[in-house]
């Protein structure tokens, strides 16, 4: 008999160790909130037989009992149609973290190396780090089973190549990120981890078109809740929201989330099913407290506009007031910024309420799903001139020189502020958060100013981002550039000292 290869040295064992520990029950206690376990988004169920009850028989041969909500997604994820086909090629499984999802992967995989006789399945996460960990712990439940330790022919640890051979020829293998189609061929199933940090459509699209000449391919997805960079998650989840409207889309999603956004334990409950079984609700309570944007979406798995973002969704709230608005004989600095692809821009307009306190507004929006006008967005732009006595309008070269040269010729006051860019974004942080500035509560320009992200710049400073060239900020960029102006003290001295 062929003996078992280990190529490589296998890391220093990690918490990962305790796995089958850690999926048993925390059942202590008889008034223990437990979690949902039916998702409360999915697409539409069917009576087709499935093999996932042979993945849950897997999982109680290692000596783990899993749970209802698990057993849900492995049963409706490997329905399979007359033909043997699977039902739904490609899945996604959504709900908070630690419940116990990355086991349903390795269990998975498994079912594919000793089960399925699938040739060849890959293992994809953003972070190296995640798939290492899950490769080791995958290790150590097959060397904990002398029956399935005696299929493997070869493990092969190598940074960002680990592998796992069956004496069947059956293969796994780790790849990471953007790298991860490279020299692969035809693999049956691609297993991607923490989809939510695939911003990248490009190396999603590498992986996918490998499985188009595998005999029976498909996609597993396993993520929490995602932001507006999340852009393969996001389309999932849009597909799947067309197939429940009725598309014919062989998609399979499953969403364990919070029905709103209110904070609280008994909210939970339906984005974390194992709540009651692997951990104790007071696990959840003590962090309902942490900045609301993560609890949102590591907790709760509800969707936010971006996680961190630069502006805070609370101060940027407390800004709201509508009982103000320009006024058309008032001052007025104007800023228009055009997004990196030159498909969306925006024109912010402000105006001081007296010494300390002033107002911005978005004045208008364009987008084209090719290219904008430069020409339209000047002849749009100067009619907000002629309605505001305009001290000047802002902008950058790097984004809207081609407008502003188009408003010089005209006799329109145009100002560069490259130069002043990082103190501008500081300037408009500080007013935000001191709730020096107030807007009207502009629905674009809210989720706009919460898209925006800090991208650092030499020593403390920053500017505003876009978490994702996906992501529409011109908003949040054209009222950091009027804020520059809108603070400008009256007075050369604005602090006197003695």
């Amino acid at each position: 008999m062929t003996e078992k290869v280990i190529e490589g040295h296998q890391p220093t064992q990690t918490g990962l160790n305790g796995l089958q520990t850690v999926l048993g029950r925390d059942t202590e206690g008889q008034n223990t909130l437990f979690g949902v376990q039916t998702p409360r988004i999915h697409t539409p169920l069917n009576d087709l037989p499935s093999r996932g009850g042979e993945l849950v028989d897997l999982a109680s041969d290692l000596g783990i009992d899993l749970m209802e909500w698990q057993k849900f997604a492995l049963i409706h994820t490997h329905k399979v149609k007359p033909d043997g086909r699977w039902a739904t090629p490609v899945n996604c499984i959504v709900v908070a973290r630690q419940q116990g999802k990355s086991f349903l992967q390795l269990i998975r995989i498994m079912g594919g190396l000793f089960l399925w006789d699938e040739k060849l399945q890959i293992g994809s996460a953003h972070r190296l780090s995640t798939s290492l960990e899950q490769f080791r712990a995958m290790v150590e439940m097959i060397e904990g089973n002398d029956n399935l330790a005696k299929q493997v022919k070869k493990i092969r640890w190598q940074h960002g190549g680990e592998e796992i051979e069956t004496m069947t020829g059956n293969r796994f293998i780790v790849r990471a990120g953007g790298s991860a189609a490279r020299g692969v061929s035809r693999p049956s199933t691609i297993h991607l981890d923490e989809l939510r940090e695939m911003t990248d459509i490009e190396s999603f699209a590498s992986l996918r078109y490998t499985l188009m000449a595998a005999q029976n391919p498909m996609v597993m997805s396993y993520t929490n809740a995602g932001d507006s960079s999340s852009v393969v998650l996001n389309d999932f989840r849009n597909r799947a929201l067309a197939r429940i409207a009725g598309a014919d889309d062989e998609i399979g999603y499953f969403e364990w989330s919070a029905p709103t956004d209110e904070i609280s334990v008994e909210n939970a409950r339906h984005s974390n099913p194992s709540m009651g079984y692997l951990f104790h609700p007071d696990n959840v309570r003590s962090v309902l407290n942490d900045p609301a944007d993560v609890v949102m979406t590591e907790v709760l798995c509800r969707w936010v506009v971006a996680i961190s973002s630069a502006v805070d969704a609370a101060s940027w709230g407390n800004c709201l007031d509508k009982t103000i608005d320009l006024d058309a004989d008032k001052l007025t600095w104007l800023a228009i910024d055009l997004s990196p692809d030159r498909k969306h821009a925006s024109l912010v307009g402000a105006q001081k309420l007296g010494e300390e306190k002033f107002v911005v507004k978005l004045l208008h929006t364009w987008s084209n799903e090719l290219q904008l006008d430069d020409k339209a967005i000047a002849n749009d732009l100067a009619d907000y001139v002629r309605k505001y006595p305009t001290e000047y309008v802002l902008y950058s070269r790097k984004t809207s020189g081609a407008v502003a040269a188009r408003l010089a010729p005209a006799g329109i006051p145009i100002f560069d502020m490259d130069g002043t860019y990082p103190q501008a974004c500081d300037e408009m942080l500080s007013a935000i958060n001191s709730g020096r500035l107030k807007h009207r509560g502009q629905s674009q320009l809210t989720e706009e100013m919460l898209s925006a992200v800090q991208l650092r710049r030499g020593d403390g400073g920053w500017v505003i981002g876009r978490r994702a060239s996906q992501a529409v900020v011109c908003g949040a960029v054209a009222t950091a550039l009027v804020t520059h102006f809108a603070t400008r003290p009256e007075n050369d001295l604005d602090i006197m000292v003695g």
